[in-house]
């Protein structure tokens, strides 16, 4: 047991509860989204107290010394008095500048940050409201190539903040924090072959990645594959197409996942699963570097195919800050 402390505010936090649980409980208004440390949407700072270096992990080190921590994944083992929403150099007002609709259930949204953003493709940041509600979305644009950020919103029904996104006029202004992630090219091994595989919107940050990589001048193989539980999901696809047949070392493949192939382009193909799809494209990976973004399911699934194929653990990347459903809070 432990006493987190906001303001004038004393809130009993149980050992097994999360720092997020108690101060939601307490009617305090934290972002959150993935619940498991990946997406820091739940970001607070403790004033008092030095957190626990678990709920420091993946932070960078100049937000681990100012004493910020995750609150999804810190449990109530020390006493801390934390600030809530506290941004100051942090975040980095923008503009919409395009907003785009790329399919019937994503969204292109294009920003220009007040000032430039020092990031790396395949990286996210995160669109705050004023209302504290947050959420983190990859970068499919490239710092050099594109004047803007450019990020896919998957439109769920009844989405808080992509519901809200959709609504937004060019013009709006938005606030943005990050970036954050591990999830980008490395320039040095030009010729070592790239498989970057992805599911509905996971596309995004590979799209900046496989951009990114071309204009560092790869020269091994890249293959892009993108699945969808349906049709609609794929997006982009005539215009990566385009980009395969101007590279020769690049390769595209859309999927349908367990899905019905009718109308299909014929180089789109269906298949029971993401893993089938690799499988039979690239039994033997060996010496391959993978990036995998999308359902966390499937990402997780892929993860142990791939290193079975032969990938090193150290060449096998992923964000896997998606959305997950919101757990009941913990009893202490």
């Amino acid at each position: 047991m432990s006493v987190i402390r906001v303001g004038d505010k004393e809130i009993q936090v149980g050992e097994r509860e999360t720092i997020l649980d108690a101060l939601l409980k307490a009617g305090f208004a934290v972002g959150n989204s993935c619940r498991i440390g990946a997406c820091q949407s739940c970001l607070v700072r403790a004033t008092v107290g030095t957190p626990p270096k678990d709920g420091q992990r993946g932070l960078k080190s100049t937000l681990q010394e100012r004493g910020y921590f995750l609150s999804c994944i810190t449990r109530g083992t020390v006493d801390l008095t934390v600030a809530i929403g506290e941004d100051e150099g942090m975040t980095t007002p923008a503009q919409i500048v395009d907003s785009t609709r790329l399919s019937s259930s994503v969204l292109r949204l294009r920003l220009r940050p007040d000032a430039p953003l020092a990031y790396r493709a395949g990286q996210f940041v995160q669109i705050v409201r004023g209302d504290g509600l947050v959420r983190s979305y990859s970068l499919a644009s490239v710092p050099g190539l594109d004047d803007f950020l450019e990020l896919h919103i998957r439109l769920v029904p009844d989405g808080r903040m992509s519901g809200w996104l959709a609504e937004r006029p060019v013009g709006e202004r938005l606030t943005i924090r990050g970036p954050a992630g591990d999830c980008f090219y490395v320039a040095g091994q030009p010729e070592q072959p790239l498989l970057l595989a992805a599911t509905g919107t996971g596309l995004a940050p590979l799209v900046g990645i496989l951009r990114d990589a071309l204009s560092h001048g790869h020269t091994g193989p890249i293959s892009l594959l993108h699945g969808s539980r349906e049709a609609a999901g794929l997006y982009l696809t005539e215009e990566l197409h385009t980009l395969a047949a101007q590279h020769p070392q690049v390769s595209f493949v859309a999927s349908v996942i367990d899905g019905d192939a009718q109308a299909l382009a014929p180089q789109r193909i269906t298949v029971a699963t993401m893993q089938d799809l690799t499988t039979a494209l690239f039994p033997a990976l060996a010496g391959w570097r993978v990036f995998l973004c999308g359902d966390p399911l499937i990402v997780n699934g892929m993860r142990r195919q791939v290193f079975m194929a032969g990938v090193s653990r150290k060449d096998i990347l992923a964000d896997a800050f998606v959305m997950a459903p919101v757990r009941p809070a913990a009893t202490p």
